[in-house]
């Protein structure tokens, strides 16, 4: 008895497979039909019209009409045979070799084949592995040991300098049109920073820049690292580079100059993502009407900044590791 109800449920299975098949088709064919009723009625260009179908299209269903909705049905255009397809033994020495090297890339893979007797060509190759599921097994990139970055021991061992452009869209009044410019210092131990604003950048505003920086921090400064900008050197546009007024400056308060990598920004990482900060923080949001409200708007930006605690100093703020270091 149980054997029946078993039969009797793949039989339902079937049959409810079949019919949802049949379904599909039928909603094709009886719109042939209703084309090829509308054609014989008007004629085949109006029918083609009203269907927006080719009459190529109405004629070849007129052709296979015998008055049956299953003469519309589409017929396979799978070929009866396929003479040059791969033959046993090929398809057992793929897999065989694919097994031996399942790395191997579709070309390296099809000259090992063709060391072996293989002669079918390379796109034959590839639609046979894509059938038998042969693609090959992609290993791993080999990843490259980062360097640990240096961590500093206390405040003032090094810090980063760089130039910020005000973008142009926060200038309004009688600012627009005018270019102001917002130099930063950042203390790699603390992430403290020191905020000013220019009208230029040049030299010579990059040296009353780290003098104004001396007397602000608390601490001894030994290290400047900076990028290759004109600002900070002309190592990089001069056969004979000479000392710009920033160096001349830095040595004279005995500060040693490190230059980053050429176009390696991320070397000079502290202050270009505290630059980022700016951009969706400070900059998104503010308007500047002169240089003087410029000035006063990034006093408030430097003082909210070094106030506002971070996950790298343990959810402290900058301000609060500065001073908390000791011998301030």
């Amino acid at each position: 008895m149980a054997h029946v109800k078993v039969e009797l449920s793949r039989q339902n299975r079937k049959a409810g497979a079949t019919l949802f098949t049949m379904s599909k088709i039928t909603q094709d064919m009886r719109f042939k039909q209703a084309v090829i009723a509308y054609s014989l009625k008007f004629g085949v260009t109006k029918a083609a019209i009203r269907y927006k179908t080719s009459r190529q299209n109405i004629y070849r269903w007129l052709k296979k009409y015998d008055g049956t909705l299953q003469s519309l049905a589409d017929r396979s255009h799978r070929p009866h045979s396929h003479p040059n397809q791969h033959t046993d033994a090929e398809i057992k020495l793929i897999k065989d070799m694919r097994r031996r090297n399942p790395h191997a890339g579709l070309v390296v893979f099809w000259v090992k084949l063709r060391q072996r007797g293989y002669t079918r060509s390379i796109s034959g190759l590839y639609r046979v592995l894509r059938r038998i599921n042969g693609k090959p097994i992609k290993l791993p990139n080999p990843k490259k040991k980062s360097k640990p970055y240096e961590q500093m021991q206390y405040p003032g061992q090094r810090g980063q300098i760089d130039v910020k452009f005000v973008p142009a869209s926060c200038l309004v009044g009688e600012a627009e049109g005018q270019k102001f410019y917002q130099y930063t210092f950042i203390d790699e131990y603390s992430r403290y920073r020191y905020l000013e604003a220019f009208e230029e950048h040049s030299t010579y505003t990059s040296a009353q820049f780290i003098k104004h920086v001396v007397e602000k921090f608390p601490y001894a400064i030994e290290c400047i690292q900076t990028d290759n900008g004109l600002e900070f050197t002309n190592r990089l546009t001069s056969k004979k580079p000479k000392p710009t007024l920033f160096e001349s400056t830095l040595e004279q308060l005995g500060i040693r100059h490190k230059l980053i990598r050429p176009f390696t920004p991320r070397h000079n990482g502290k202050v270009e993502r505290s630059h980022r900060k700016d951009n969706e923080e400070f900059y998104a949001v503010r308007k500047f009407y002169s240089f003087e409200d410029f000035k006063k708007q990034l006093a408030v930006r430097q003082r909210q900044y070094n106030n506002f605690p971070m996950r790298p100093l343990n959810w402290n703020s900058p301000k609060h590791v500065l001073f908390s270091y000791p011998n301030v």
